[in-house]
């Protein structure tokens, strides 16, 4: 309880300094965060479903299969956007969503794919596994990890992104941006704007499909409506 107090304490801070800061205050070149699979931000024609993701977070890591199960399921009808918060209190969890901007950067498609190598291996970079290790050591094991996803000749171009202050501002970008939401913990669920009442781990593939299935049929019945004005 205190750790959600804290957290939403510095949203707060964080949402107050980027509305403080006025004209000289810039938004980001691109929208924060990545589009999975062939999805589309054109919320006319799709359910939305945002979700901010910690890569070292164990409720992060539990959340993912049911909600990728429901993409699945609704191909098309469905698109999600997925937001980084990488959580002061989870140990690497700053570098590995670096990682995470660095590899979206090089290679899209690869991007999910080393979320879940992330969720998959999280003791490499999570608790006293790491207490020991330098932040140069961290790094460079994680830019072999990516290599392993990604493909071997891109080692030299991920390690060199962690060189590069584009991604480390990226970052920085993704944890404002959580903020600005008012998202103090990992996951985070938003479905067409509106937060989802019970946020977590604890959204299984049923729940999804509660949530999503009166949306879907809300979008058939408008569709038919139109259509039918059509001809009226």
């Amino acid at each position: 309880m205190l750790r959600t107090t804290v957290l939403q304490l510095a949203a707060l801070q964080v949402l107050f300094i980027l509305l403080s800061a006025g004209a000289d205050y810039l938004p980001p070149s691109r929208f924060d965060g990545f589009i999975y699979g062939k999805g589309s931000l054109d919320l006319s024609d799709t359910v939305f479903i945002e979700a901010f993701y910690d890569p070292v977070c164990p409720d992060s890591r539990d959340s993912w299969p049911p909600l990728k199960q429901a993409l699945s399921h609704y191909g098309s009808r469905v698109s999600l956007l997925l937001h980084l918060l990488p959580l002061p209190y989870h140990d690497n969890a700053f570098v590995t969503s670096r990682a995470l901007h660095v590899v979206n950067n090089l290679k899209p498609s690869a991007t999910f794919p080393l979320l879940e190598w992330f969720f998959k291996h999280q003791e490499k970079f999570y608790g006293p596994v790491t207490r020991n290790l330098s932040r140069a050591s961290i790094i460079e094991e994680l830019v072999k990890s990516a290599t392993q996803v990604v493909g071997s000749s891109y080692y030299n171009a991920i390690k060199n992104g962690f060189n590069d202050t584009k991604t480390d501002i990226q970052t920085r970008v993704s944890f404002k941006y959580a903020a600005s939401r008012g998202v103090y913990g990992t996951p985070f669920f938003y479905v067409n704007g509106f937060l989802l009442p019970d946020t977590g781990s604890s959204v299984d593939y049923k729940t999804w499909k509660k949530v999503i299935d009166p949306l879907v049929g809300a979008k058939k019945s408008r569709q038919s409506e139109e259509s039918l004005h059509f001809f009226l």
